[in-house]
């Protein structure tokens, strides 16, 4: 009886205040990356675990999400090509540390809403280290999509950057990579 009266509380304090929540749609779902060294890029993707975006009354308030960091794949290599090392590479401590680090993390802290755009602030965990990040968000029917860049070394990772070792000429990787994360929700 107590949890039933609870659920109806919820619900009815839901509807009060115009709160909704949209579950991500995780197979839908996709985040891709691109990272540049001085020689070229490579890409790839990597998997969303769980999201939640937070409406009020129809526009973008708040959410979560937790990125599965071991999913880390990479798309312009071919098997037998460099793939299966470029993974690994990105899995070891030299960048992501999936080992003991298996989960990012994003928090949606503030959502400024300009002309149906979203500025959307928040705090993003990676290798256990937060920065907050703000990056622009379209949001539509049933959809969220983004860009952001993400500076690689605000969370230790520094392999092959020339903003902490000399010499690296061509062997340089840029500190920043790119995400473009789009949502089904």
């Amino acid at each position: 009886m107590t949890s039933a009266f609870l659920v109806v509380l919820a619900l009815t304090f839901a509807s009060f205040t115009g709160l909704t929540k949209g579950e991500v749609k995780v197979e839908e779902s996709t985040i891709t990356w691109k990272g540049y060294k001085v020689t070229g890029s490579h890409e790839g993707t990597i998997q969303l675990m769980d999201g939640t975006l937070l409406f009020k009354d129809n526009k973008l308030t708040g959410g979560n999400f937790t990125i599965d960091m071991t999913s880390i794949n990479v798309t312009d290599l071919e098997s037998g090509e460099g793939k299966e090392k470029l993974e690994g590479h990105l899995k070891s401590d030299d960048f992501f540390g999936t080992t003991n680090h298996p989960r990012a993390m994003f928090t949606i802290n503030n959502v400024e809403e300009k002309d149906g755009k979203y500025k959307v602030s928040g705090d993003l965990t990676i290798k256990g280290t937060t920065h907050p990040t703000t990056f622009d968000m379209i949001v539509g029917a049933n959809t969220a999509s983004a860009t952001l860049k993400v500076d690689r070394t605000k969370y230790d990772i520094k392999y092959g950057s020339s903003s902490f070792f000399d010499g690296l000429k061509d062997k340089a990787i840029y500190d920043e990579f790119d995400l473009n994360v789009s949502l089904k929700f």
